[in-house]
């Protein structure tokens, strides 16, 4: 099965799984080649004990020096409390940040168009 028909199940909700963490690649992998757009630079800094907690699945920048941040999550997942502690202070210093899960996908694919024509995500 390619990565299209994965995403199409999830956005059905037909796709069932194994493990939580499953399910936040598969969100990960949907979204990932929309962030491909052209002046769009993307990082995705690697989980684990020698990062800083907290951070954002996804960091980004778009013309003219606009960044944003992606936390992906399962299903009702909440941020901890370190990325709470992170995703306020990007928002304190203006990024625009997203919380994306299974279930919320098409409607960041619109605000992030949105974000990326006029610099304002809401719809």
């Amino acid at each position: 099965m390619n990565e299209v028909e994965r995403a199409k199940q999830i956005l059905r909700g037909t796709r069932t799984y194994g493990k939580e963490a499953d399910v936040k690649d598969e969100v990960k992998r949907t979204i990932k080649p929309h962030l491909a757009a052209d002046r769009v630079w993307l990082y995705m800094p690697v989980p684990g004990g020698y990062g800083t907690q907290g951070i954002p699945d996804f960091l980004g920048a778009a013309v003219p020096g606009r960044m944003f941040a992606i936390e992906t999550k399962f299903g009702h997942g909440k941020l901890t409390d370190w990325q709470v502690i992170q995703v306020t202070n990007l928002r304190t210093v203006g990024v625009q940040v997203w919380v994306v899960n299974e279930k919320n996908i098409e409607t960041f694919k619109r605000e992030f168009e949105q974000w990326l024509a006029t610099g304002n995500a809401k719809s």
